[in-house]
This record gives structure tokens, sequence and C-alpha cells, in this order.
């Protein structure tokens, strides 16, 4: 028995932030953004948009994709960086707008790689039989936690959602998965105030703060290293080798960082799944936004092997090796 994605929808703001909108806002450039980071347009929600709306909405059309009511959905796991509250969990907040009245409901935080922390655990509750429908969404309004003073940051980050539905299948479905994390690395990407270690106050708000703070080159250096890493894993653990994987779909970050992977790693460009020019870093949202674009545009079909990778703050790492099952 393997668990496999039988629904799968994404939800995105409508606004759009260009590179040439952020020249008026910080010292930049368009050239100097795609150059660098492969990213032109991005996603911001309105101010009275969290990222609980935008999940509801993606784990609806997930829902729906998948011939279920939300009645029918067991357990509900939100992976997300910009999550509502602290507490109560986001999850929560989900099972509420959309109805799930029986489901549990709890959230992951991985950063950027939630998403694959959370497909990976709702893998294991559906094989082990304890869960039969799992909604697992990754959702993220990053543009509120953003410091637009920030050239380095606040030309990377978007906001988004996607979801997808796993349940027992008789053919395709997660082959195997591989997770990691190195907290020694903690601070080179984070937020460092609103938690119980820099409460807010006046300095905290005052030293933007509660914003994303981030060391860009030994962060690249960290995910060109377990992007390759975790992929080669992922594949021997499965039995196969890269050559039998179809796609891989990772976490849209940097452009940079998945060319100098996938040169390391002797991957086609051309079977690696690419947004991150349409919407940029969208954190926990990524993977399941290009899995569902990808699905829907017909390159993704019944019976192709997907990996998908994440890295991200933690620091974190993982990836999924699928074969496709709709």
């Amino acid at each position: 028995m393997r668990a496999g994605i039988i629904g799968i929808g994404s939800y995105m703001p409508d606004r759009i932030i260009s590179n040439w909108d952020l020249e008026k806002i910080v010292d930049t450039s368009n050239e100097w953004i795609s150059e660098r980071t492969g990213i032109s347009y991005r996603r911001k929600a309105e101010s009275d948009t969290c990222s609980s709306d935008l999940g509801a909405q993606a784990a609806m059309l997930a829902i729906k994709d998948a011939n279920l009511c939300p009645e029918d959905i067991d357990l509900i796991l939100l992976a997300s960086s910009s999550p509502d509250h602290i507490f109560p969990a986001t999850a929560c907040i989900i099972q509420s707008k959309i109805g799930a009245k029986n489901a549990a409901a709890f959230d992951i935080q991985a950063a950027c790689t939630g998403f694959i922390y959370a497909l990976t655990t709702a893998d294991q509750y559906i094989v082990g039989g304890l869960y039969k429908n799992i909604l697992v969404v990754g959702s993220e309004v990053l543009s509120k936690v953003t410091d637009w003073e920030d050239r380095n940051t606040c030309v990377l980050f978007g906001d988004g959602a996607g979801a997808v539905v796993l349940s027992n299948v008789k053919d395709g479905g997660v082959i195997s998965s591989v997770l990691g994390s190195d907290g020694s690395g903690s601070g080179l990407l984070e937020l460092p105030a609103g938690g119980s270690k820099e409460p807010a106050n006046f300095n905290t708000v005052k030293n933007r703060r509660h914003y994303i703070k981030m060391s860009g080159n030994e962060v690249f250096k960290f995910a060109v290293k377990v992007f390759e890493d975790c992929t080669k894993k992922v594949v021997k653990r499965a039995d196969l080798s890269l050559e039998d994987v179809d796609f891989i779909i990772p976490h849209q970050a940097n452009i940079r960082i998945i060319d100098a992977a996938i040169k390391r790693l002797k991957y086609p460009r051309e079977r690696v799944v690419l947004n991150l020019d349409k919407y940029g870093n969208m954190s926990a949202a990524s993977i399941p936004v290009a899995l569902n674009e990808a699905f829907r545009d017909g390159r993704i079909n019944k019976g192709h092997k997907i990996m998908l990778v994440g890295f991200g703050a933690g620091l974190t790492w993982g990836a999924n090796l699928i074969e496709w099952n709709l």
C-alpha cells in the first residue's frame, strides 16, 4: 500500500509586483534582480488577506479535484513560514474555513522545506493506517514579513498557496522520502523577533527585527550542496537512478541555485519545472504550486516519476520521489 496524490490545487493573489515596480521602492534594477535570481514578478496579497485565506482556497480546489467533500478529510497539515498566528495553528483555522469538521489539524514549520516535511508526514500516517484522506497545504503571505527597505531580500519573496490530497492508491504514489536538518545554521535565514527569544517591543520594531534576515552567500552554498545530496539519497533509497526521474520540481528559491545543483547532478534543465520567474520564492507554497502548474499544462502524466526537492531555514532539506497517479 502506498499514499498517492489524488487531488491538487493552487491559488494565487491577483496583485502582481514586477521588478520595475521594485525599482521605484529600493535601489535595484530589473537587470540586477533577473540576473541574480531569475525572478521577474511575484504576487502580493492584500492587506486583509492572511495565509489561511490563500490556503483555504487552494485546499478547496484540491478537495474538489479529488472528488471529495471537506467532511471526507481526516487530517490537515499546513506548512507555512508566515502563519496567521504563533498559535492557534493555522491548519485549524483552515479546517474551520473549509468546513472539514472531521479533520484533526496541525502546522509543520520547516520553512521552505515545509511542504516536503508535511507530505512525508502524511505519507507515514496513511501507510500506517491511521488516516485515509489527508490534506497537505503549503501557504504563504511572506509579503507581510518582508522588509521592503532591504533590496537583498524584498526582491525574492512572493505570496501564494498550493495543496494536495493524499490517500491510499493501488498504483503509483510516494516511493521514497528523505529529510534532514542542521540547526547550527539556524541564524543564516531567520525572522528574529516575535517569539519567546525576542518578544515584540519598541526596540525590535525600531530595528526591523520582525522581518526576514538572510545571509545570502552562505544559504546559496548550503542549498546547492543539499539539493545534490538529498536527490541522490532519495533515488538510491528507491533502488532507482536519476535517469529514471522524469521531472525534478525544486523549491523555487533562486535560478542560480537550481542551475548549479542540476549541473552537478548532470540532470537536463528541460526536465526541471521552473516558475520562479512568475512568482519568486513562495517558501512552503513553491513546490505544490509548481507541481500543480506542471500537471495542468500536461507536462506531468500518469506513470511519470517526479522528484520534489526542498531546502530552507532551519537549516532543513528534504526530497520525495513520487510516481504520478493522476
